[in-house]
């Protein structure tokens, strides 16, 4: 430990303490956040907290406790290796809260921090009827977050879930196991539709590789902790998404739904394919890039994203 570390554990007492400290820390180092954290205060707060095991919701009367020599040690040490690694938070955790649920992550996956959470949330409402949904798919699931909060969501339903990186479905099998869903969550080895079989889902979402070749070399160096099979859509970003509303219509109930995120790539998508009624969704707690359509209008408007064979 520095002379400098050694002197933070020695005068800093309370969580409070060690939650201000760090994060001025985080501000000075310029680390970046944007993975599960938004700002230097939440990223201090998640570190120390998880350091600790206690919840994020921790009350606030608990934030005056004095903590030991030992637990100092430990929470300055994680937050030494945030700065001097660059890798997320969730990545030294291994954990991370997606839709108010506890996930495993580790570098094998993308670390969840998608506003689909809030559509989850609210069941998809107004767009479906939460007591008709019998069958949903999660196209590019990771570590399985969407898929698993949807199955809190529609208890009566059962959720398919895909992936092409073998290394992602292992922890989305731990996911899985963790929340003990394996009854009601199947995971797939397939590209995109593939490997299924062609029944009707009501809902289809995805969170895809969306980002284009040249934004995503521009990331920070946080952004490229996460495996690069996550992010990259090609030179538009859209390579992924197209072949995706290429083929959804098949696999749509007939009043099922498909919901997208394209984030940064949404103004391009837009552009493209400017007949096409994309229905742009909002969030109360942040976030944009994300479309709805219809069956029918994925049917509509098929031929708009076939591609030459």
């Amino acid at each position: 430990m520095s002379h400098e570390e050694t002197s933070v554990v020695s005068t800093l007492t309370t969580i409070k303490d060690y939650i201000r400290w760090a994060s001025s820390r985080f501000a000075e180092t310029e680390i970046s956040f944007g993975q599960g954290t938004e700002t230097p205060l939440d990223e201090a707060a998640t570190i120390v907290l998880h350091t600790l095991h206690q919840p994020y919701n921790l009350s606030e009367g608990y934030f005056d406790a004095v903590l030991t020599i030992t637990e100092r040690e430990q929470v300055v040490a994680l937050i030494e290796k945030r700065i001097i690694e660059r890798k997320p938070s969730a990545y030294l955790t291994y954990e991370t809260i997606f839709a108010g649920l506890s996930f495993y992550v580790d570098e094998r996956v993308l670390i969840p921090r998608s506003p689909i959470a809030e559509l989850i949330g609210d069941s998809f409402h107004p767009w479906v009827n939460e007591h008709q949904v019998f069958n949903i798919l999660d196209l590019c699931t990771g570590s399985a977050c969407i898929a698993i909060a949807c199955a809190y969501a529609f208890p009566e339903a059962t959720i398919d879930a895909v992936d092409l990186s073998t290394d992602a479905l292992e922890v989305a099998k731990i996911n899985r196991e963790k929340h003990h869903l394996d009854d009601r969550v199947s995971l797939y080895y397939s590209d995109l539709f593939s490997e299924l079989e062609k029944k009707p889902y009501d809902i289809i979402v995805s969170n895809p590789p969306y980002v284009s070749i040249d934004e995503w070399q521009d990331l920070p160096t946080e952004f490229h902790a996460e495996p690069e099979i996550g992010f990259k859509g090609g030179a538009s970003g859209l390579d992924i998404v197209l072949r995706i509303l290429g083929q959804a219509s098949d696999y749509l109930s007939d009043h099922g739904i498909l919901i997208i995120e394209v984030g940064s790539s949404s103004e391009v998508l837009q552009q493209s394919y400017p007949n096409v009624p994309f229905y742009w969704l909002d969030f109360d707690r942040g976030g944009d890039g994300v479309f709805l359509l219809t069956a029918k209008q994925l049917k509509e408007y098929r031929a708009v994203f076939q591609t030459p064979e």
